[in-house]
């Protein structure tokens, strides 16, 4: 089902969330909601999956059986803060990127962004856009990219080895955004869609963060946090700076690991798919995954509809 002719290119949440509720009803699916998985088990005798869930309204626990298992819980579940020495002694506010809301609430505040995802230099942008002191961690080489090279880009990618795609999009790079090394900014040595490839890695997609970057109304820090003291950030370069507010722009951990059992060949540690594509998506005794190989909605799109087709051929 694809999204309605009327929807922009880039489609904002409430209409996103909108297409999820037209696509649940087009299609008659029945949601459980509010139900948290405990463990997910292959029975050998009935050759049947049980799923133990426990009702978060209720609090009761729920068993399902099934003959085949989907498991389609996605690359960001639980949000990840690294362990930082000190980070019980600090003063101010600290936030996961998913506990954002708005930049209007730290206006003249002191606030550091760390993680230079995409999520990471957009919460920058909105801070810097609300009047707030804004910092961010950059410690790895990123690439930046525009709207319109990713527009360009999807209609070159039918016509170009990925590549010479990858240089003429960081020729495009340089062109547009010039020598960004002087703001702390490094470009990496293999391509961006390369390094989307092979370890799952997505350009920037700039939004205004860059001029706001140039302009120095976000600094950049280069170095990682080495400890914090109080509202005192030390870097590991040596530097400190006081923050009333740190931003962890850190991504996820998945679960998946502590409540599947039995598995050994579909997952990694990490819960992610293990086999290589394009035959990551199906496991072993009904189980298949959706989604965990960092390939974005496009990806999943094509691995439901081999699993729908797969289980199809065996009904």
């Amino acid at each position: 089902m694809s999204f309605p002719a009327s929807y922009p290119k880039y489609v904002p949440k409430n209409m996103f969330t909108q297409y999820l509720d037209d696509y649940v009803s087009h299609f008659k699916i029945s949601p459980m909601y509010q139900r948290n998985v405990e463990s997910a088990e292959y029975n050998e005798v009935s050759k049947r999956w049980f799923v133990k869930a426990r009702n978060a309204s209720s609090g009761e626990v729920e068993i399902y059986c099934a003959k085949f298992l989907v498991v389609a819980t996605g690359e960001t579940t639980n949000p990840y803060i690294p362990e930082v020495e000190g980070l019980n002694t600090f003063t101010g506010e600290v936030l996961h990127s998913t506990q954002f809301k708005s930049g209007k609430d730290f206006k003249s505040k002191n606030v550091l962004v760390v993680g230079s995802g995409n999520s990471g230099m957009e919460i920058a942008l909105d801070l810097a856009n609300h009047g707030a002191k804004t910092s961010i961690i950059i410690r790895s080489p990123i690439h930046i990219l525009s709207r319109e090279m990713m527009d360009f880009t999807r209609i070159l990618m039918k016509y170009l080895k990925p590549s010479l795609l990858d240089s003429l999009v960081v020729m495009l790079s340089k062109l547009v955004y010039g020598d960004l090394t002087k703001y702390g900014i490094r470009r990496p040595t293999e391509g961006p869609f390369y390094m989307k490839r092979m370890y799952g890695k997505y350009p920037l997609l700039d939004v205004g963060t860059c001029k706001k970057i140039k302009s120095g109304e976000i600094q950049v820090l280069p170095a990682e946090i080495l400890n914090i003291r109080g509202n005192d950030i030390i870097f590991k370069n040596g530097k400190s700076h006081p923050f009333d507010t740190i931003v962890f722009c850190t991504g996820f951990k998945r679960s998946t690991n502590l409540w599947l059992k039995g598995d050994d060949y579909l997952l990694n540690e990490n819960g992610l798919a293990k086999p290589n594509n394009p035959n990551h998506w199906k496991g072993k005794n009904g189980l298949y995954c959706v989604g965990l190989l960092q390939r974005g909605f496009y990806g999943a799109s094509t691995e439901a509809q081999n699993i729908a087709n797969d289980i199809k051929s065996i009904m």
